[in-house]
């Protein structure tokens, strides 16, 4: 190491004699220059002691190049050239986003992503001093991963040059396997220790390091296999016969343990020892052998995952749990932890089997502070680490700090800031001593009490627009506080009376929990107000506080306030009655008028069914039977040239021989026109009709058919372009488009696939754009056998990890959305909404790697300003959908049985008249309504209108002229 720094020492002066003289900016530049070389040669050690020997030319080769690199760097300080020139510029750009990045800190110091870019620009810039601090800063905040401490530690290594550089790099060591348990840190750690067998007490400093990482992963059935191999190594190469016996207790320990390649172990023991292999070692051998087979299909089922592999993880704790050896526990959960840092129930669930079954201060607490260290926004974790510390007896001022971290952690919801408050003032409660009047603690109690009613009003109604307390827990668990324990009435009346004041009075059972807070500690007076009030201003359960108030004076009252309270219950149900009367007839008058709607859209439907059905058999009608008809009705028909297109289209009846067909002329005349004969018609018809493609559907291929719709109405030949898109997920067997009697596309096609995974991966393809319209695909599901089958491929609940942004401008792009989530993590997916055309709705769902960057983003974006339009940003939790109610009939208070309101598609709005002139409208099914009674029916019922002879078009034309 030594030499190393020497040679690098050295250089910068041979440089010197070499150029010329340089003015004081050279030699600031010289020697950044020189700082960075240092580093660069450390960490070119530092991966020649990672990659072995085998590396030694490669980092000749490179050592080599740096030198001719250095000497070029020099000559160009003399004759600035084009290197001078980049390597400036690329030098200013470093340390302007080194600024940007110091300053984004200083306003958010818990952005992850910032300090792990900081560090690495402050490395490649050689900037030694300012590295070490931002490394000290972040493993202050969050535990670093493997590859950022091994990075830090070869650094360190590389260059510590005395007893008080190894001290240091000791320290680090320590710092790193608190972290996480990693054999490959602790490997590390043993190989460098061995380093230090020269100094005072070093051989015992190597044993010792090495014994903590047997205890600590020497269980690790794919990795604890090397550092027993270390160990023993180490032992080995001390020739001394005292050491034999330890070489042999450590062979004895490691086939006692069940670890991959155990056989290899043995035969090595076996040639490696030269007395005979006690008969006790080879019968743990033969149980260790045993335990492997159990374990290996969760190694082996985590070798063949993919990280973070966290079900595979799940399901070997769950095995670990049952066999319920604390130590192979704690290690399956560190190894989990390891890849999954960031899951919180995770951290809760190993926490929590440390809390009730090991109960080890230490190891407890070191658990629960790098839970919060890796999860910070995870309210839950917080409070267990306040649990856990005044379990073990945590000085209160570290406690204290605890707790005050935690408010700055940055939590996601209104809702978590009231938990930890609650989770504090649990904490200050059992502190007191409520048998003295008063007491130091008593006062802190009431004092936090005060600053979270505070906090919660300013804080977190300012971030969030709402308290996060609506039913003002706080202030309840105050007041019972008061009452009971202080028995100072007056200020849980005080208390009650605030709660009151907040939207809570009209509620039942607050009145009753004040009600019941006065019975226990107060008196019948203020029992009595109390409910007199509860009468008044309760809206959604006015009997029962009716009835408490009335049971009260049956029991304690006096004649004149049983007087009083049953006139002031009868008045308040008898007006409570009313409006409920008012509101059912509102209510049942609104469910009929949609019924008369909901009928007269049926009877609309049938009517133009039967007369479609009715044209389907009759046939085109003929123009006119006379002249004056066909004069007359010609100009009828040029208003109406729907009709008349439709009879210009349609095929002469069967009867009729002529050859032409008649159309109203520019006069209003009927013009003859050269057609087909009718059967060559009827033959053209036949042949459409049997080319139109006949789609007979097989349910029992739903498994491997998507159901693909809102394609566009004009796409032709919708299986030649659709067909290239879903062969990427597999063989396509058929596509069968839906087309309308007339032959037109109808946008929604059936997609068979040969095997079900194709069609589970045609799935993914939903929302694809085709031909600038969204692409809906879904699995094919017989509704009418699933009624309650939906599908949506997004979560409707609450998503930490996932932002909703609102008010964005139609023009922005997915790209430039993305461009700007970048900047606060990493995104792992982006959704533009649009509707069913393709259009943007300016909404938009981004989903963040994990919720710490979901809440940072919030943050920082909630307000930004996109092309002049404010956006809002909140994290993403869709309001459930309301459920239709069942048309059941229920009785309103003393009235008629009434069904619930309902409303149509267009929600609750002004009646709808009706614009058909009376003498047209139909009479109604249901019998009308007298003035006393409903009316007389008729003696003979009316025919019905589908019943009426059929007429032509010429019938209707002499009907006309009659009148």
């Amino acid at each position: 190491m030594a030499t190393a720094a020497e040679t690098s020492a050295s250089e910068p002066e041979a440089e010197s004699k070499a150029g010329p003289k340089a003015d004081g900016e050279e030699d600031e530049v010289k020697a950044a220059r020189t700082r960075r070389k240092v580093l660069s040669r450390a960490v070119a050690a530092a991966t020649y002691k990672t990659m072995g020997p085998g590396w030694d030319q490669q980092e000749e080769g490179v050592s080599e190049s740096d030198g001719d690199e250095y000497a070029m760097a020099s000559s160009a300080e003399s004759s600035p050239g084009e290197y001078e020139w980049e390597y400036d510029e690329e030098e200013e750009k470093n340390q302007l986003e080194i600024e940007r990045l110091e300053e984004q800190l200083s306003i958010n110091v818990y952005d992850y992503n910032c300090h792990v870019d900081l560090i690495r620009l402050l490395r490649l810039e050689g900037e030694l001093t300012k590295v070490r601090m931002a490394r000290q800063k972040m493993s202050e905040i969050f535990p670093l991963t493997e590859e950022l401490w091994l990075e830090w530690l070869h650094d360190e290594i590389s260059m510590a040059q005395d007893g008080l550089d190894r001290e240091h790099v000791y320290d680090l060591f320590e710092k790193a396997v608190k972290d996480y348990i990693c054999p490959n840190i602790w490997l590390e750690y043993g190989q460098y220790s061995v380093g230090g067998i020269g100094q005072k007490g070093g051989l015992e400093k190597v044993r010792s390091v090495f014994e903590r990482a047997l205890s600590s992963v020497g269980l690790h059935m794919t990795k604890g296999l090397a550092l027993w191999e270390a160990y023993r190594e180490f032992e080995s190469a001390i020739v001394e016969a005292a050491r034999l016996e330890k070489v042999h207790s450590l062979f004895r320990r490691q086939l006692a343990i069940p670890l991959y390649d155990m056989e290899a172990t043995f035969a090595e023991y076996e040639e490696w020892s030269e007395d005979p292999i006690p008969e006790s070692v080879i019968q743990n051998y033969n149980k260790a052998l045993q335990q492997l087979e159990k374990y290996k299909p969760y190694e082996e089922a985590l070798l063949q995952a993919e990280a973070p592999r966290l079900a595979e993880y799940q399901a070997y704790i769950d095995f670990e749990m049952k066999i319920g050896d604390p130590a192979r526990i704690q290690l399956i959960f560190e190894r989990a932890l390891v890849e999954n840092c960031l899951v919180p129930d995770l951290w809760i669930r190993y926490s929590q089997y440390l809390d009730r079954q090991l109960k080890v201060k230490d190891l407890v607490l070191s658990v629960h502070n790098r839970a919060i260290r890796n999860c910070p926004w995870t309210v839950a974790l917080w409070s267990r680490y306040l649990l856990a510390m005044e379990r073990h007896g945590v000085d209160h001022q570290v406690i204290s700090v605890t707790f005050e971290k935690a408010l700055n952690a940055g939590f996601i919801q209104a809702t978590d800031y009231v938990e930890i408050w609650q989770a504090y003032l649990d904490y200050l409660r059992r502190r007191v001593d409520f048998k003295q009047d008063s007491s130091k603690e008593l006062e802190e109690l009431r004092a936090a009490f005060t600053r979270a009613l505070e906090y919660l009003k300013q804080e977190v109604e300012e971030r969030f627009n709402e308290s996060g307390d609506p039913s003002c827990v706080i202030m309840q668990n105050w007041a019972r506080i008061e009452a009971r324990l202080c028995n100072n009435m007056q200020k849980a009346r005080e208390l009650w009376d605030s709660i009151m004041t907040r939207g809570n009075a009209k509620y039942a059972n607050m009145w009753l929990e004040y009600y019941n807070l006065e019975r226990a500690h107060g008196d019948t007076q203020h029992c009595r107000k109390a409910l007199h009030r509860a009468v008044q201003c309760t809206s959604d359960y006015p009997e029962h506080v009716c009835e408490v108030l009335l049971t009260m004076e049956r029991t304690e009252g006096s004649l004149e306030d049983w007087d009083i309270a049953v006139q002031k219950t009868e008045t308040r149900l008898a007006r409570v009655n009313e409006q409920r009367m008012k509101a059912a007839e509102k209510e049942a008058a609104l469910v009929q008028q949609e019924e008369e709607k909901a009928e007269q859209r049926k009877r609309a439907r049938a009517e133009k069914k039967a007369l479609k059905k009715k044209k389907k058999i009759r046939g085109p009608e003929k123009c006119g039977a006379d002249e004056d008809d066909e004069k007359e009705w010609g100009d009828d028909e040029e208003e109406q040239p729907s009709k008349r297109r439709r009879v210009e289209n349609s095929i002469p009846a069967a009867g009729e021989t002529q050859n032409v067909e008649v159309a109203a002329g520019p006069a209003g005349k009927c013009a003859a026109i050269d057609v087909e004969p009718p059967s060559k018609q009827k033959e053209k018809a036949a042949s459409l009709k049997r080319d139109m493609p006949k789609v007979l559907h097989d349910s029992s291929k739903d498994s491997i058919t998507v159901f693909v719709s809102n394609l566009p109405y004009s796409m032709q030949e919708p299986d030649a372009k659709l067909r290239p898109l879903f062969e990427a997920c597999g063989e396509v067997v058929q596509i069968r488009p839906i087309f309308s009697n007339r032959g037109d596309f109808r946008g929604y096609c059936y997609v068979e696939f040969k095997e079900e995974k194709s069609a589970l991966q045609a799935l993914e393809m939903d929302r694809k754009s085709v031909e600038g319209r969204p692409m809906f695909v879904s699995p094919c599901v017989d509704k009418s056998k699933n009624p309650d089958f939906k599908v949506f491929r997004y979560s409707t609940s609450l998503e930490k990890h996932k932002l909703f942004i609102s008010g964005l401008p139609f023009s922005c792009t997915k790209e430039e959305l993305e461009e700007i989530c970048k900047a606060h993590g990493t995104v792992k997916d982006l959704r533009l909404v649009t509707n069913r055309a393709g259009k943007p709705k300016g909404l938009a769902y981004v989903e963040y790697e994990n919720e710490s960057q979901a809440s940072q983003a919030v943050m920082k974006m909630d307000g930004m300003t996109i092309k002049e339009n404010i956006i809002k940003v909140a994290i993403s939790n869709p309001p459930q959908r309301k459920v239709p109610e069942k048309p059941e009939t229920r009785k309103a208070p003393g009235g008629p049985m009434l069904l619930p309101q309902t409303y149509g598609a267009r929600g609750k709005g002004r009646t709808q008249l009706s614009l058909l002139p009376r003498a047209l409208q139909r009479p109604s099914a249901a019998a009308p309504q007298a003035e006393n009674g409903p009316a007389a029916a008729p003696a003979v019922a009316a025919p019905a209108a589908t019943e009426a002879p059929k007429m032509s078009n010429a019938d209707f034309a002499k009907l006309f002229l009659r009148k």
